[in-house]
Parts: C-alpha cells; sequence; structure tokens
C-alpha cells in the first residue's frame, strides 16, 4: 500500500488476503460473557443499543456501590438526567482548551523525558514507557499529584491482578477481593488520600477539586480514581504499545504517519485501535421490550453484551477487507475513525480525545530517533476482570549515543 493511497482515503486493492489483527486470537481464547448475556456483534444495533434511551449500564458489579445519594456515584454508573448533568459538568477537563492548556504540557514534558532517556541509554520498554506516560497524564486530569507517579502505577496494577470477572471460582473470588481490598486501601493512604488533604487547603483545575465541590465522600472519591484510573490509564498505555507495534510492522503505515499532517496521524490511530480495540465489551439493559430490532426482538430486561471487535469489523460499516489496515476506511464509509472502540452513545469515553493526543505525540517523537528498531515484538496476554488484551516486554532500541 502506497503513502499517497493511505492518506487519500482510497482503498487499496491489495487488502483482501490481508488480516493485520495482532489480538484477534486471545481475544476468542478468552471470550465469556456475563451469565445470561445476549452478544451483540452488529455494529448497527449495537450502536442502535448504545444510542437507545431505553437502555442502562449493565456492567459487572456496577450496583456495588450502594449510596443514599445517586449522585455520589461516578458518571460510569448512571443514566439518565443525572448523567447528562454530571456529564455536562466533567465536559470541561476533556475540552480542546484544557487538552492544549492543561494536557499538553504534561504530554510532551513525559515524552521529552521518556525518549530522552531511550537516547542516552539505546533502549527502551516500550509497554511501561507507555504506562508511565498515561499515568502521569491521567493523574493531571483526576489530580492525583501529591505522590510518585511510578510508585501509583505500581499501586494501581496490584489492585488490578484481584478484579473480578464471569466464571471466578468462588473460593478464588473470595480470596482475591481481600487482595484488591488491602491493595485499594494502600491507592488510597498512598496517592489518593494526599491529594484530597491538597485540595482541601487549595482547589485546583481537576477532578477531585470538583468531587469537593459537589460534596462527595473520601470514599467515593476513591471509587471515581479507581475508575478513571482504569480507563484512562490502562486503556491507553495498550493503545499507544498496539499503534507502534503495527508502525513497526508496516513500514508504508509507518512513512505515511511521520510524514502526515496531524489529521492524517489521527485517521491511522483511529484504524489501528479500530482494528484491535483494547476494550471488549460493554453492557446495556433494556428497560423497555423492543420489538423487531436489527436482529429480532430485545425483551424487557434482557442484558446485552455488545462484542466492541466484533462491532467494528462488520463489513455493513466497515466495508470490504474488514481485517486490514486501510486508515481511509473511515472517510470513505462516513464512519467515526474509531468505530465502537471507544463505545457510542451518551456514555462514550470523554477521555476519548485526551488518549488520542497523547498517543499521536508519543509516537511521533517515537520515531523520530534515528535507528529506531523493535528489538522484541510485545507478548499478549489476555486482563478477565477488563476483558482486555494486555501487551507486556516490548523492547525498542536506537542508535548508540
Amino acid at each position: 500500500m502506497t503513502t499517497a493511497a493511505l492518506q487519500s482515503g482510497r482503498p487499496c486493492p491489495h487488502l483482501g488476503t490481508r488480516d493485520d489483527r495482532k489480538t484477534a486470537t486471545v481475544a476468542a481464547q478468552y471470550d465469556v460473557i456475563q451469565p445470561g448475556a445476549r452478544r451483540i456483534g452488529s455494529f448497527g444495533l449495537a450502536r442502535q443499543i448504545l444510542r437507545g434511551r431505553d437502555f442502562r449500564q449493565a456492567m459487572l458489579n456496577g450496583d456495588r456501590f450502594p449510596v443514599s445519594d445517586p449522585s455520589q456515584l461516578p458518571v460510569f454508573f448512571l443514566d439518565g438526567d443525572l448523567h447528562r448533568a454530571k456529564r455536562a459538568a466533567l465536559a470541561k477537563f476533556f475540552s480542546p482548551k484544557a487538552i492544549a492548556s492543561l494536557f499538553r504540557p504534561v504530554i510532551d514534558r513525559q515524552t521529552e523525558s521518556l525518549i530522552g532517556e531511550l537516547r542516552r541509554t539505546g533502549r527502551m520498554q516500550l509497554d511501561q514507557a507507555s504506562w508511565l506516560l498515561a499515568v502521569a497524564v491521567a493523574a493531571e486530569v483526576v489530580g492525583l499529584s501529591e505522590s510518585p507517579n511510578a510508585a501509583m502505577a505500581d499501586h494501581i496494577e496490584n489492585i488490578l491482578k484481584y478484579g473480578d470477572y464471569p466464571g471466578k471460582p468462588r473460593l478464588r473470588q473470595m480470596i482475591d477481593s481481600q487482595l484488591s481490598n488491602f491493595n485499594t486501601l494502600i491507592f488510597y493512604l498512598k496517592d489518593v488520600r494526599p491529594a484530597i488533604k491538597a485540595r482541601q487547603k487549595q482547589r485546583r483545575e481537576d477532578l477531585i477539586s470538583q468531587l469537593l465541590d459537589d460534596g462527595f465522600s473520601q470514599i467515593m472519591i476513591l471509587v471515581d480514581c479507581m475508575v478513571y484510573a482504569t480507563a484512562g490509564m490502562t486503556t491507553t498505555r495498550e493503545f499507544i504499545t498496539m499503534v507502534a507495534w503495527q508502525l513497526f510492522d508496516h513500514p508504508d503505515l509507518r512513512e505515511a504517519f511521520t510524514a502526515g499532517s496531524e489529521a492524517e496521524q489521527f485517521a491511522i490511530l483511529e484504524e489501528v485501535l479500530r482494528l484491535d480495540p483494547v476494550g471488549g465489551y460493554v453492557y446495556r439493559r433494556a428497560d423497555e421490550a423492543l420489538p423487531e430490532e436489527l436482529e429480532g426482538e430485545i425483551a424487557l430486561g434482557e442484558t446485552c453484551a455488545i462484542n466492541i471487535r466484533e462491532a467494528n469489523w462488520d463489513e455493513a460499516a466497515a466495508g470490504a477487507c474488514p481485517y486490514a489496515l486501510d486508515p481511509g476506511r473511515a472517510k470513505r464509509m462516513k464512519q467515526v475513525g474509531s468505530y465502537m472502540a471507544f463505545g457510542d452513545g451518551v456514555h462514550r469515553c470523554p477521555g476519548a480525545q485526551v488518549a488520542l493526543h497523547e498517543t499521536r505525540v508519543f509516537i511521533d517523537a517515537l520515531f523520530k530517533v534515528p535507528g529506531l528498531k523493535l528489538e522484541r515484538p510485545p507478548r499478549v496476554e489476555w486482563n478477565r476482570t477488563l476483558m482486555s488484551y494486555e501487551l507486556r516486554d516490548a523492547f525498542v532500541t536506537c542508535e548508540a549515543p
């Protein structure tokens, strides 16, 4: 595929036999959904459900934080008017202005530090570098600024090791729950509580300050921090590593990215994410019976497990050769570039633009390093709690200083 074809949006005639997916095999191996849920793989039906007013969040353990005042819950657990109001209040943290004034300096500073270390030493563990970048940026959004990022990253990883997932044996579930609670306590004591105390003295432009203004308890602030840590840190880590892996494997794509405009770079990033979305499923429950939808009737109370991968690969929306990387695809098909990778409807990921910007900046700087090579491709693992892939032990090298 030529650089001109990639940038023009014209379909390449040689994509038909290509399968550029990196994680489809491991995803299929661990493809387990909540008991009783109905699997949805059609892009059209998935979009109808995610945009429908008669569907509600139905994630596993979504009701594990019972509170007398629902407004204390994180926005991810809410629906209806309360969700819309809280989502609107959070929009300022993810606006173009916020990205430019608040987060771009952090992205640039952290990227410069990580790439500088690569240039000095000649070697870098890519997935670890992307993790440190993602933690730094998400910490800025949330307000977790009173503890070292590297230590906080370890605390968050320790929590995620012991999460729940469908089919986990009961004894294992009980043991892991205690381990998760212990590590959550460490995260609270070391990272969250110091940040809260600092903002009780002086508010800043971040989520914790707003939660304090809204009267949130410290426990519910902890819950919000954990949700944003998962959504903003872990997913971006895998996204960055995946993009780098694909560019190493496709020199034409790498050339198009390094020579392209910001818009052309975003098109490449989103197509990579369409092909290998980090998240596996989103769940919705029908509050009313919906007859004769695209794939048949949806019953009252039925839980729908939307398979993001299958929706992204649905030829009805993706067009021909859905398993091939084709950055002109979304423009040609008149679709949002990432398809369902960031979700859709009112619950679409609010931090999508932050993730895209930090990935673009880091990848652009990375591939400008002279003599850059992928010493070892990442090892693909699976996180059954998040139903997402993990890319580990990816090392890059460059010319000796």
